[in-house]
């Protein structure tokens, strides 16, 4: 199964301004359609309760929306079979799940503690990087404060406005 992890981030690493969560308030339209595009495109999308709450995903027959959460009897009201499921399941767990199910791709939509838990257990493929030309100096890092030793690999890179923004893909180099 290819995993993908996907992200905004400032040149110093943010993926929060100052901490409020909402990343439409800050990133470009061209990141912001490019995301809409990536997410259209994918039937399989994972994200923790923090990214689900923060955002409007709409339930569709085209896509199934995983959403990570320590609690997920608290969202049961919200589950629709085959289309918004939460579960407690370990990164590892759930990979296993859809891999037994026959999926070939999942979209790993974040936040930082959801990204995190995926990458600390090796199980992502390639990292999706809009890099904007800003720097907020305090609010929420990419990973959280865990030790991470990971090499990536450049394999694409593109300017996608006149400020700057570039939308990057790295392969995750497997050691």
């Amino acid at each position: 199964m290819k995993t993908i992890l996907i992200f905004v981030s400032t040149l110093d690493g943010k993926v929060t301004k100052w901490g409020a969560s909402n990343v439409k308030l800050w990133s470009s339209h061209q990141d912001q359609d490019y995301y809409k595009k990536i997410l259209n495109e994918s039937q399989l999308i994972v994200m923790g309760s923090n990214t689900f709450n923060a955002d409007t995903f709409k339930p569709s027959a085209d896509h199934q929306f995983i959403i990570m959460t320590v609690h997920p009897d608290k969202y049961k009201s919200l589950e629709i079979t085959g289309q918004i499921e939460f579960t407690n399941e370990s990164p590892v767990e759930l990979i296993a799940r859809f891999i037994s199910k026959g999926h070939k791709h999942i979209l790993v939509v974040g936040g930082p503690h959801i990204a995190t838990s995926f990458l600390k257990e090796q199980l992502i493929d390639e990292v999706w990087l809009t890099i904007e030309p800003k720097i907020f100096g305090t609010g929420g890092n990419f990973a959280t404060e865990i030790n991470l030793d990971i090499n990536l690999h450049l394999i694409h890179c593109e300017k996608v406005n006149e400020q700057g923004t570039l939308i990057t893909k790295y392969a995750v180099l497997k050691k």
